[in-house]
């Protein structure tokens, strides 16, 4: 009857022992797939903003630009009727 006893402790030792190995496996491996996946997700942010970015750079290049080019056209009629 010991015997039976010491035997069924063993067996659940190492069941269990097993057990915990094969969820620290599949813990792990769920980590790097999260990690993974976070990072796709954070590389499509950044380039989302980087798009974004450089759309309001350019926007405001060329309405900087437009000003630049009213102004300079204001100057030129001034400097017109004074001199003529």
């Amino acid at each position: 009857m010991k015997h039976l006893i010491l035997i069924g402790t063993i067996a659940a030792f190492v069941l269990t022992g097993a057990f915990a190995q094969d969820t620290a496996k599949q813990d792990l491996k769920k980590a790097g797939t999260e990690t993974k996946e976070a990072t796709k997700s954070a590389g499509k942010a950044v380039a989302k903003g980087a798009h974004k970015t450089t759309h309001a750079v350019k926007k405001g290049v060329n309405k900087s630009a437009g000003a630049t080019e009213k102004g300079a056209h204001k100057v030129k009629e001034k400097t017109k009727t004074t001199t003529s």
